[in-house]
């Protein structure tokens, strides 16, 4: 993927009730959690993606690809794929996929380790996720 300069990258973990987002800085060095999405409607999901992406001067997507555990595609990963598909028609940057398999449940077990919430693990584990994916492709 071949980006602007000082521009962003954006990763998407790309669930059925939410979409984790999270930011690159600049110099595509670090990632940072941004915000979990409710998805309601895809058109309207879209939107708000796209004004982020406007908003943040975001130069491409990093959407996490939910592999099963011997590398195939089930049916989660053709949903992500089917919703990158459909995004890139209101998106106008460069999309990769990353492998996230792993992500949710880092991420989970750090926050236990932290003490925090069920309620706080809830709010956060989806961004949290994309951030972890998202700095293991800027890595």
């Amino acid at each position: 993927m071949t980006l602007q300069r000082e521009a962003r990258l954006l990763g998407l973990d790309v669930g059925t009730k939410t979409v984790g987002l999270a930011l690159s800085d600049v110099t595509c060095s670090i990632a940072t959690p941004y915000k979990t999405l409710r998805r309601t409607k895809f058109t309207a999901d879209a939107k708000t993606i796209a004004g982020i992406v406007e908003e943040m001067g975001v130069g491409g997507l990093v959407i996490g690809m939910p592999y099963n555990l011997d590398g195939s595609e089930g049916p989660r990963a053709q949903s992500t794929r089917a919703f990158a598909r459909n995004l890139s028609t209101h998106v106008h940057v460069p999309m990769a996929f990353w492998d996230e398999r792993y992500s949710t449940a880092a991420v989970e077990r750090h926050l236990i380790e932290a003490d925090a919430s069920r309620k706080r693990r809830a709010e956060v584990v989806d961004r949290m996720a994309a951030a972890y994916f998202l700095q293991g492709a800027l890595d």
